[in-house]
C-alpha cells in the first residue's frame, strides 16, 4: 500500500469509527432513569428525542456518503489534503451532535436524583404557566427547567440556535442551585420566561426604535440611551413583576446584593441595568402595576442597605439622573402597544387584579384555613401568593420552603398522572418505520 492509498484507508477507519461511537449515543428514554413524576412535560420529551435521533440520522447519512466516496474512482484520485479536509467536517458535525445531547442532559439526568429531580419537573409547570398570556397572542413552545451551579439563571430560548447551528426545539431554563427552594426560585424563573416572552412578542425591536428616537431628540444628556441598552433585561424584570409581584423585586434584591463596586457599577457595555437603579426600576414597575406603599418601603429600605454615601460626584450625577427618569419610562413601557397584542398594552394583558398586594394577602388568609385550595390555583399565582406573606412577614423562611417542595412535587405528581390518564385511553401501538431522509449535506461529499 502506497502512502496516498494508505492515508485515504485511514481516514475511511476514521469515518466508520465515527458511525461505531454514535451508535453508542442512545435516546434518553433508554438510559435516563427516573420515577415518573420526575419526568419532562411529554411534548418536549418527544421534541428533545425526534431532534437528537434526526440529527443522528442525518450524520450517519452523511458518513456514509464519505465512505462510498472515499472508495469510489472520485475519492481514490482525490488528494489526502482534500479527503481530510471532507473528514474533518464530519468530526466538527459529530462534536455538535455530542454538544446538543449533552445540553439535553443537563435537562434529564438530574431528574434521577432523589427529590431534586421531582422538585424540577415542578418547576416545568411553574415555567410552563409563568410563559402563559391569555389571549393567544403567540404559540407556546415547550419549557423545560435544569438546576445549576451560578449565580442567576439563564435561557436556552427555543428555536435559538444549538451548536451546529441546529434551532433548539424547546427553552431550556436554567435555575441557580442557591435559589432551591425558596421563593426567590420565582424571580429567577419568571425573569428568564420574560426574555421567551419578549421575543415572542416581538417587544424589543420596537421598543428600541421608539428609546432611540427619544435618545436623539432629547440628546446626548439624556438618560434614555441607558434604558435602550438595558431594555432585554428590563422586560424581563417587568414580567416578573407582572407575574409574581413582590416576589420579583424581593429576589431581585436577593441577587444583585453584591459588593458595593458591583452594585453602583455603570457599564453600558452589560445589557443588564446598573443593579441600584434595577432594584428602584422594580419597585417603580410594581407601584404603576400594583399601586401599594409596600414598593415605596422597598425603595426606602435599598436606599438604607446601598446608601450613595462616598460615591464620586459624576457617578452621583448619573444614578440621580437614572432615578429621575425612571417615572416617564416605566410609563411609557407599560402603556406599550405592541402589533402582537392587538391594540392592548402590556399592562392591559396582565393579571393587575389579582396580583394586587391586597388580594395577594386575602389568597394567603384563605389558603391558610383552607391549605387544599392552594393546590388548585396557578403555580405562578402560588408563587406571588407565598412571596407576598414573606414580604408581609406571615411566613418563616422555615416554613416557606417545606410548602414550596411540598407544592413542587404535587405539581410533578399531577402532571404525571394527567399525562398517564390521557396516555391510558390510547391503544398502544408499534410506531412506523421512519421515512428515508433526503438529506443534502452542508457540504458536497462527491
Amino acid at each position: 500500500m502506497n502512502a496516498h492509498s494508505a492515508a485515504l484507508w485511514l481516514l475511511e477507519q476514521e469515518a466508520r469509527a465515527l458511525i461505531a461511537r454514535l451508535g453508542r449515543v442512545k435516546p434518553f428514554a433508554l438510559i435516563a432513569p427516573m420515577v415518573m413524576a420526575a419526568s419532562v412535560p411529554q411534548a418536549a420529551q418527544a421534541a428533545m428525542e425526534n431532534h437528537l435521533i434526526l440529527g443522528r440520522r442525518k450524520l450517519r447519512i452523511m458518513i456514509d456518503e464519505f465512505i462510498g466516496w472515499v472508495r469510489s474512482p472520485k475519492g481514490r484520485n482525490a488528494s489526502p489534503p482534500e479527503a481530510q479536509a471532507k473528514l474533518v467536517f464530519l468530526r466538527l458535525r459529530f462534536n455538535a451532535v455530542l454538544s446538543q445531547f449533552h445540553i439535553f442532559a443537563d435537562v434529564l439526568t438530574q431528574r434521577s436524583e432523589h427529590e431534586m429531580g421531582v422538585w424540577i419537573a415542578g418547576l416545568d409547570d411553574f415555567a410552563a404557566d409563568a410563559l402563559a398570556l391569555p389571549g393567544g397572542y403567540y404559540q407556546m413552545p415547550a419549557v423545560v427547567c435544569y438546576v445549576d451551579r451560578g449565580h442567576g439563571g439563564a435561557i436556552r430560548r427555543a428555536r435559538t440556535r444549538l451548536p451546529g447551528g441546529d434551532p433548539s426545539p424547546v427553552a431550556i431554563i436554567r435555575i441557580p442551585h442557591e435559589r432551591m427552594i425558596g421563593s426567590g426560585i420565582a424571580s429567577s424563573l419568571v425573569h428568564e420566561t420574560g426574555h421567551e416572552a419578549s421575543h415572542l412578542l416581538g417587544l424589543l425591536g420596537p421598543l428600541r426604535k421608539v428609546l432611540g428616537l427619544r435618545q436623539r431628540t432629547a440628546g446626548a444628556a439624556s438618560v434614555w440611551g441607558y434604558w435602550e441598552r438595558w431594555i432585554s433585561e428590563i422586560m424581563a424584570d417587568f414580567w416578573g413583576v407582572s407575574k409574581v409581584g413582590v416576589a420579583s423585586t424581593l429576589g431581585l434584591m436577593s441577587l444583585v446584593s453584591l459588593p458595593r463596586a458591583f452594585v453602583f457599577r455603570i457599564d453600558t457595555q452589560d445589557p443588564h441595568p446598573t443593579p441600584w437603579i434595577r432594584v428602584k426600576l422594580s419597585c417603580a414597575m410594581g407601584q404603576v402595576l400594583y399601586p401599594h406603599p409596600q414598593w415605596a418601603a422597598l425603595a426606602s429600605l435599598w436606599e438604607l442597605l446601598y446608601p450613595k454615601d462616598g460615591l464620586e460626584e459624576k457617578q452621583k450625577a448619573t444614578l440621580a439622573a437614572l432615578e429621575a427618569g425612571i417615572p416617564e419610562f416605566v410609563q411609557l413601557v407599560v402603556n406599550f402597544r405592541p402589533a402582537s397584542l392587538r391594540g392592548k398594552s402590556l399592562k392591559g394583558v396582565m393579571p393587575l387584579a389579582e396580583r394586587h398586594p391586597m388580594r395577594l394577602a386575602a389568597y394567603y388568609r384563605d389558603w391558610a384555613a383552607s391549605p387544599a385550595k392552594m393546590r388548585t390555583a396557578a403555580p405562578s399565582l402560588v408563587f406571588a401568593v407565598i412571596g407576598q406573606a414573606k414580604a408581609d412577614g406571615k411566613i418563616s423562611p422555615e416554613a416557606e420552603s417545606k410548602l414550596l417542595a411540598d407544592l413542587l412535587s404535587y405539581w410533578a405528581m399531577r402532571s404525571a398522572l394527567d399525562t398517564s390518564a390521557i396516555c391510558g385511553t390510547q391503544p398502544r401501538a408499534r410506531l412506523a418505520q421512519p421515512p428515508t431522509l433526503a438529506v443534502k449535506p452542508t457540504m458536497t461529499l462527491q
